[in-house]
């Protein structure tokens, strides 16, 4: 997780690609997400752009496992986000939606196309989205395992 001298995350961190299509009847229990948030292995490292890469600090490893209350943010969350593309609106997400956590396009340039589905259930192409973990949410897991301020 790249982090400042202050210990503050500097950008969003990816957690994995987000099904656009198939999404009717899942469930946070089941889902992809959660299995991968079940236990992460956070490696803060110090990642401002003036610091050479050879130079960088690397902080305490920390393993988390969420808690129940931070369960609760990312699973409505990724309820909210779900519901949007099951609606048909995921054209209409913008990093506004969720507390803890967001929907972002993730593609390696804007040709890169996937399906989904508008609010008529016509199948249509856009670009493929992740999940990525808002910076307030990484910096208060910094701040509880590590004791940041």
């Amino acid at each position: 997780m790249p982090i400042n001298t202050q210990g503050k995350p500097l950008e969003t961190t990816f957690v994995c690609v987000a099904p656009l299509t198939g999404l009717v009847g899942a469930s946070w229990q089941t889902s992809h997400i959660r299995n991968k948030m079940a236990r992460v292995l956070w490696v803060p490292v110090i990642s401002e752009r003036h610091i050479p890469i050879g130079e960088r600090i690397v902080g305490t490893p920390f393993i988390w496992s969420p808690s129940p209350e931070e369960e609760q943010l990312l699973a409505l969350d990724w309820q909210e986000l779900t519901d949007m593309i099951v609606l048909g609106e995921v054209e209409n997400i913008s990093g506004k939606h969720g507390q803890v956590l967001q929907l972002r396009p993730k593609a390696a340039n804007s040709q890169a196309k996937t399906q989904a589905f508008n609010k008529h259930g016509q199948p249509f192409q856009t670009l493929p989205r992740g999940f990525y973990l808002k910076t307030s949410f990484t910096h208060m897991l910094l701040r509880n395992h590590l004791r940041i301020d």
